[in-house]
């Protein structure tokens, strides 16, 4: 019994094991995120009053954007500063307010788009994200090189403003999907890097990487759908 004992302690402490847990709370918090902020879209689209309020004032729709990168900026800078409370609270409210900025979509897209195209991401995403986990080469190369195609995709959506090239949308919109892919692995690994040294017998470290992890995923998940939703989205039109 005791030779168990003690094999279940090795199996216990095993850095897949530590992986195992970190990730799961990464996850867990991102799949709350997400649940938050696809509620808090449909509550939206479904009160016209409210999404009447917000959409048709210029400088709330503005101060709700600007909430949103003030948070992600607090969450990345303080999370060994804060308390988890509190970085829990921040990432709850980014995911609300995310979700009153995509809540257009509902209004946009029909039903059966966004119920499919989210399949289909969540298809992606968990594959992407299994890569991440899986690969052995060091992908962090990869998500330098997916970063620089984030900002170029940023500046020639900008440009695309003036232009209204549907060829330029068209080749946005599927780049965006392979950055995003790209940016999932390679985020997916890191944070399984991160895990491997963590200390686990600091709780509220680890609550607080692990929502973080969860900031980072969130964001390539949603970046993801709403490329996807481009492609294969059917407006109401």
């Amino acid at each position: 019994m005791g030779n168990n004992t003690r094999r279940s302690v090795i199996i216990a402490d095993s850095p897949y094991a530590i992986v195992r847990s970190f990730m799961a709370k990464v996850y867990g918090w991102m799949t709350a995120a997400l649940v938050m902020t696809g509620f808090t879209a449909y509550f939206v689209a479904q009160t016209p009053a409210v999404y009447n309020t917000i959409f048709s004032s210029t400088p709330m729709l503005i101060g709700v954007i600007i909430l949103q990168f003030a948070l992600v900026i607090a969450i990345s800078a303080l999370v060994k500063r804060v308390g988890a409370a509190v970085l829990m609270l921040m990432f709850i409210v980014y995911s609300v307010s995310m979700g009153v900025t995509l809540s257009s979509i509902f209004i946009v897209y029909t039903q059966a788009a966004l119920t499919s195209v989210f399949f289909i991401c969540a298809g992606m995403f968990a594959v992407t994200s299994m890569a991440g986990m899986a690969v052995k080469k060091d992908l962090s190369g990869l998500g330098r090189f997916m970063f620089m195609g984030l900002i170029g995709l940023i500046i020639a959506s900008v440009v695309n403003i003036f232009l209204h090239s549907p060829t330029i949308y068209w080749v946005i919109s599927y780049l965006g999907v392979f950055v995003f892919a790209g940016l999932t692995a390679a985020d997916t690994q890191k944070l399984k890097n991160m895990a491997l040294s963590l200390d686990e017998g600091n709780t509220d470290l680890t609550i607080k990487l692990s929502i973080a992890g969860a900031l980072t995923l969130y964001l390539d998940f949603i970046n993801m759908f709403l490329f996807l939703l481009r492609i294969f989205g059917n407006s109401r039109d």
